[in-house]
């Protein structure tokens, strides 16, 4: 493969063809300052943030939407470009909350990252919003419109990766917000709360509900279907805290659903969740060991024929799992009367 060479800040560096200045510099380790770039979404634009002088460019051109060319001499650092950036910020922390100690995406938000790399210390524009509501709607996250700065990544992720559609830009001006067809309540419109716009919202517009900070995270496998999608549960105090899909697994390239996303945690902690097998005498479950219990089950079931055997394999099992199920089913309890809950 041909590869092109550009120059950032001093250093060559080699891309594939069609790679753009923005990807090309963090391939590179050179930090650009954006909001609205997203390696799942396509190139916007529009937060204006990761601005860089090229050579032989008249204007300053975002770095997410220019496509390198051989010989590029790419600039991010000097002192005109940081003056637009900070001009930039002024006006998006111009109607934020100020409350970042106190925020809950305090360490974890990215236009706090922005605002310290440029050295921003305290508002320099006067506010011009008011207050506005905040949509409690959702049962599993929180849309807070007072911190929304329109980057416009959860309104893309629902256009362009769950196709679904359900929230927009809408009004125009200082009027202008993301929000539902007809600017209703979350929960009045065709949101599917699979959380995908919560996930790339940068600051703390959209946020999980009782959303802690973990302390280590671990990866594992979904366990509601057979798709297989990996996920990596934060951990706090020997309890599930938060839930992330994994960007290394094929199956789901770090995209959940909303049972993957918000079931996972009440559903394994909850205090009636069974955890061992019961068994019952006189009338009563009591507690029993697996070995115990598979025993039993083993012995019943040598007691009917194939045809007077039934089995019901399950879709929160992987499709591994499900083909052992019916192996065992045919080969070992000679029965053909074999289903699964994913044909309903």
């Amino acid at each position: 493969m041909n590869y092109l060479r550009l120059n950032i800040n001093s250093r060559e560096i080699k891309v594939k063809p069609g790679t753009t200045v923005l990807q090309a510099a963090q391939a590179s380790g050179t930090y650009i300052p954006t909001l609205c770039a997203d390696p799942d979404l396509k190139p916007h634009g529009g937060c204006r943030l990761c601005i860089v002088e090229v050579k032989g460019m008249r204007n300053m051109p975002t770095a997410c939407t220019t496509i390198v060319s051989e010989d590029m001499v790419v600039n991010t650092e000097t002192e005109a470009v940081h003056k637009e950036r900070r001009s930039v910020i002024d006006l998006i922390i111009a109607d934020h909350p100020m409350d970042c100690l106190t925020c809950i995406k305090n360490q974890r938000c990215e236009l706090q990252d922005v605002a310290a790399y440029l050295g921003i210390t305290e508002r320099n524009l006067p506010r011009t919003i008011k207050q506005k509501p905040i949509d409690d709607s959702n049962p599993f996250f929180t849309f807070n419109h007072n911190y929304c700065i329109l980057c416009q990544r959860c309104t893309r992720t629902c256009d362009e990766i769950t196709g679904v559609n359900a929230i927009e830009i809408i009004n125009r001006g200082y009027n202008s917000k993301v929000s539902t067809f007809g600017d209703k309540p979350l929960m009045e419109s065709i949101c599917k709360s699979c959380g995908e716009c919560v996930a790339r919202c940068p600051v703390a517009a959209l946020v999980a509900k009782n959303s802690i900070m973990p302390t280590s995270k671990i990866e594992t496998t979904c366990p509601y279907c057979g798709v297989g999608c990996m996920m990596e549960l934060g951990i706090r105090n020997g309890k599930i805290v938060s839930v992330e899909g994994s960007r290394s697994s094929q199956a789901n390239n770090g995209r959940l659903c909303v049972k993957g996303r918000y079931g996972i945690a009440d559903f394994v902690q909850h205090p009636e969740r069974l955890v061992q097998p019961l068994l019952r005498k006189s009338n009563t479950l009591i507690e029993t060991s697996w070995e115990e219990a598979l025993n039993i089950v083993a012995q019943k079931l040598s007691a009917y024929s194939g045809d007077q055997i039934a089995v019901i394999a399950s879709a929160k099992c992987t499709n591994e799992d499900n083909y052992i199920v019916q192996k065992f089913a045919r080969s070992v309890l000679g029965t053909n009367n074999i289903d699964h809950c994913a044909r309903l």
